[in-house]
């Protein structure tokens, strides 16, 4: 059994204030593997007052000295790389061989791709000739980051890493479910040797250290991954102190196949729903098939969910783990079963674990068919390896069908169609458009519309989140 039970704080590893133990779950066989704490209010309390303390000469520190400390990041992040990994599928049930090429090495994108935005960003610039005005973007302060457990270490360094750059402090709470990536990330980070109390970590739930951040009055600006509901709350409980809330909500994805789609179209739609058990907040949840080819596509999407296996996270090999607890399980179950009650047909997977695994949180990759977008299934975000087929005639009901939704993070079209391609992105209300299959580049901005949140993560407009914009008149 590991024991994670402290804190870094202000430079240090600390005990918690108040003893609170928490075991972590190995969702590949629901036994404990660590314990960490859960903080209480005097542990967010020094941490809060560490940042703000380190903000004064940090904020003061010049490009060429963050890029220093966060090219020094970069080498022991990818010394250590196998074993955020490892800790990645123990502690979330990524397969291994995903955790590697996927969960950690998009932490690793991510930090390359900020060192050169940073690079090349400019904190000054005049206004323009005709003008005596100078623009200067400066750090907010204080950052409190709120991380989710489905790709841990990718949305660690989305937050950490543009504070690092822009001159911000920090401190960090992971999910308390998914925590051991973390605690490795500030052990590379007490390893650099960062001033003390410019990043911080505690531990703790949303109800406990998630709240105090949210509504910590020295918290110049929240920023959190999760779900819609929890965003809501983070966002009340941040009014009374306007400080800047930054969102990275839920999502309900549609997936667009016309008739000219590309041969593969709907198998590779199906291995992007079921990747990291359908635990992807773009997953593209909802397939929208054209009628005339409904009845190949619904064979061609069964045929290659059955063939997807289910297995262990310790396991190498090309499969899919279980998802990442027992509230998540029998969240997506009494979902699945909600789709058997509405009249949608079930064409692969279930209810019921897959053979040969009767403990941990397994579920089968599961499609439905004559599916309607008023259906629970259509309408809300599952999070598990579940899709549901919707059948359409024009291109403008296929726009109509994907838009209808409360989310808007990220949708797919396949069409061999250039122009219409484009003109279908173009009426798509999210903030992804992922065209035949093409994924986002790193240094993109990456973020939702309505209530898949309001802010964007990644490159230049990562950056941006965490500065303040100043307009200095008479500089000249």
């Amino acid at each position: 059994m590991l024991d994670k039970k402290k804190f870094y704080i202000n430079g240090k590893w600390v005990k918690p204030f108040k003893s609170n133990d928490f075991e972590v779950i190995n969702p590949s066989n629901e036994k404990p593997f660590a314990i960490i704490s859960l903080g209480s209010k005097e542990d967010t309390d020094a941490a809060v007052k560490a940042a703000k303390e380190a903000f004064v000469k940090w904020k003061e520190t010049s490009k060429e000295e963050r890029i220093n400390f966060l090219e020094k990041l970069l080498k022991i992040y990818k010394k250590r790389f196998n074993e955020l990994a490892e800790a990645q599928s123990m502690e979330m049930g990524a397969p291994i061989d995903y955790a590697i090429s996927a969960q950690t090495a998009s932490g690793q994108s991510h930090l390359e791709d900020f060192i050169l935005r940073l690079k090349n960003f400019k904190f000054e610039e005049h206004f323009d000739s005709k003008s005596n005005n100078h623009i200067s973007y400066e750090p907010i302060g204080v950052c409190g980051f709120i991380t989710p457990w489905n790709w841990p270490i990718n949305q660690i360094v989305l937050k950490v890493i543009p504070a690092f750059a822009t001159g911000c402090t920090m401190i960090l709470k992971p999910s308390e479910i998914a925590p051991i990536s973390a605690l490795l990330f500030a052990e590379m980070i007490d390893e650099v040797s960062f001033p003390k109390g410019v990043f911080n970590l505690v531990n703790g739930d949303g109800a406990g250290v998630g709240t105090q951040i949210s509504g910590h009055p020295d918290i110049d600006m929240v920023s959190f991954t999760g779900s819609t509901r929890a965003g809501k709350l983070i966002t009340k409980s941040a009014a009374d102190t306007i400080k800047r809330v930054c969102l990275e909500l839920g999502g309900k994805g549609g997936n667009i196949v016309f008739a000219d789609s590309y041969p593969n179209a709907v198998r590779d739609g199906i291995k992007n729903v079921m990747s990291n058990s359908g635990q992807s907040c773009d997953a593209p949840t909802r397939m929208l098939v054209e009628k005339s080819i409904y009845e190949r596509a619904v064979k061609e999407a069964s045929n290659e969910a059955n063939k997807i296996k289910v297995d262990v996270a310790s396991k190498k090999g090309d499969h899919i783990g279980p998802v990442v607890s027992k509230v998540q399980y029998d969240k997506i179950i009494n979902l699945i079963k909600s789709g058997i009650d509405e009249g949608a047909t079930l064409t692969a997977g279930g209810p019921e674990l897959p053979d040969g695994l009767d403990k941990g949180y397994f579920i089968k990759p599961t499609i439905f068919t004559d599916v309607t977008n008023d259906m629970q299934i259509a309408k809300k975000e599952i999070f598990g390896p579940v899709l549901s087929i919707i059948p359409f005639e024009t291109e403008e009901e296929a726009i109509t069908i994907t838009n209808d939704t409360e989310y808007g993070l990220g949708n797919y079209l396949q069409t061999e169609d250039k122009e219409k391609a484009k003109r279908v992105a173009k009426k798509l209300r999210s903030g992804c458009v992922y065209i035949n299959g093409n994924a986002a580049d790193s240094g993109t901005p990456f973020g939702g519309y309505r209530q898949s949140g309001n802010g964007r993560e990644g490159g230049t407009w990562g950056l941006e989140e965490f500065l303040e914009i100043k307009t200095i008149t008479g500089w000249n």
